[in-house]
């Protein structure tokens, strides 16, 4: 007998790729003059972070989002640029979008990425 993956693991990855998809399209448009330069993918994602802590402790929520979710393109399985996207997101008031990135973030953390 096949098993089945219970509806809500699978609700989630389904809503949680529509908007990394989202997520990303917008991180293409949000580059501007001071955004990381680095070739290698580990040391852009670190960039993109901390360009979005930067971002985070000015109150630039919306930057701080585009940036993560770049570092999210550049290291899929780097649970920090997750994370930071969760705290992005939940100060825009986007909760659901902010759960399913802390849920990520979580995951990857629990898998012993990064």
């Amino acid at each position: 007998m096949k098993r089945q993956e219970p509806r809500g693991n699978a609700a989630l990855r389904g809503a949680l790729s529509c908007w990394l998809i989202s997520a990303l399209l917008l991180a293409g448009c949000g580059r501007t003059q001071g955004a990381a330069t680095a070739k290698d993918p580990a040391q852009r994602a670190q960039q993109l972070i901390d360009s979005g802590n930067q971002a985070f402790r000015a109150g630039n929520y919306g930057l701080a989002a585009r940036r993560y979710a770049a570092a999210a393109v550049e290291r899929k399985d780097d649970p920090a640029a997750y994370y930071g996207m969760g705290m992005a997101l939940a100060k825009l008031g986007r909760d659901e979008e902010a759960r399913k990135a802390y849920a990520k973030a979580r995951e990857l953390a629990q898998t012993g990425h990064k």
